[in-house]
């Protein structure tokens, strides 16, 4: 739980620091190389909760190595879903549901089934 509780909070980060900038007025008519330094420094907090979430989930011998990274990008796209809803103003259209559904689909196949487990 502590492994998906930090995902979860670095992709809050992530996603600002990656989509933020499109709606933050003050950086409006900011150059671009101050936009990339903003989201650097956002990114930072990000690391600092990816970095512990994955020793967590990998060494404790709950996850695999691709098991994190699928759990990372459903992650992803659950708290995009939410920015593009609430902040960019963007409904979620079927065909984006359909993908995103399917997305989950890959997550319980990474995670159902232990690698080297009898079929």
């Amino acid at each position: 739980m502590k492994t998906i509780l930090l995902l979860f909070a670095s992709n809050v980060f992530m996603t600002l620091a990656w989509y933020g900038h499109l709606k933050f007025k003050w950086l409006e008519h900011k150059p671009l190389f101050v936009i990339i330094a903003v989201s650097w420094g956002i990114a930072f907090f990000e690391y600092c909760l990816l970095v512990p979430a994955n020793r967590a989930g990998y060494l404790s011998g709950t996850f695999t190595g691709y098991q994190l990274k699928i759990l990372q990008e459903a992650i992803t796209l659950v708290v995009f879903v939410g920015f593009a809803w609430l902040v960019l103003k963007e409904k979620l259209t079927w065909n984006y549901a359909v993908s995103f559904a399917l997305i989950l689909a890959a997550v319980w196949f990474a995670v159902a089934f232990k690698p080297g487990a009898p079929h």
